[in-house]
């Protein structure tokens, strides 16, 4: 069964890269968003809306999440629910989630959640630049070229 890639589309600002990489692969797309997030038609894409609640988006994809897909998120708990359906995730910097990696970024989390809550605030994310734009859209050409080729074996 061919692999699909799924985005956590509420705040991901590299749609067009995704839809770009995806039609040269000829790869279906997931944007999943909140109604409180519209997204326009897309080519090639299938946009699914769902409702209003913080977490509605991370179960429609966690539900729906399938081995050798690819997840674009920014959620690290999304991440690590995807790597534990053994899905591919990637950042929207072009960061591989994998084993290694998640459960540090997900105690990091953890811990800034607890200062915020004690009352430190940290900057928060480096602004996005062409920079990340190109980072992702490069490693999302590698991952899609490893699993093109894995699946013509």
């Amino acid at each position: 069964m061919p692999f699909k890639i799924m985005v956590d589309a509420d705040a991901c600002p590299v749609k067009p890269e995704i839809v770009k990489a995806a039609a040269q692969f000829q790869v279906q797309v997931m944007m999943v968003a909140s109604y409180d997030h519209r997204l326009a038609p897309m080519e090639g894409v299938q946009i699914i809306q769902v409702d209003r609640s913080d977490q509605s988006v991370d179960l429609y994809i966690a539900n729906r999440i399938a081995p050798g897909d690819v997840l674009i998120t920014q959620d690290f708990g999304l991440a690590a629910l995807a790597l534990g359906k053994k899905a591919i995730a990637l950042s929207n910097r072009g960061q591989n989630y994998n084993d290694r990696t998640i459960d540090f970024l997900l105690d990091r989390r953890h811990e800034q959640a607890k200062q915020r809550r004690g009352g430190k605030h940290s900057k928060g994310p480096k602004p996005f630049t062409d920079e990340d734009r190109q980072i992702f859209l490069q490693t999302l050409t590698k991952v899609l070229l490893r699993l093109q080729d894995n699946s013509e074996q």
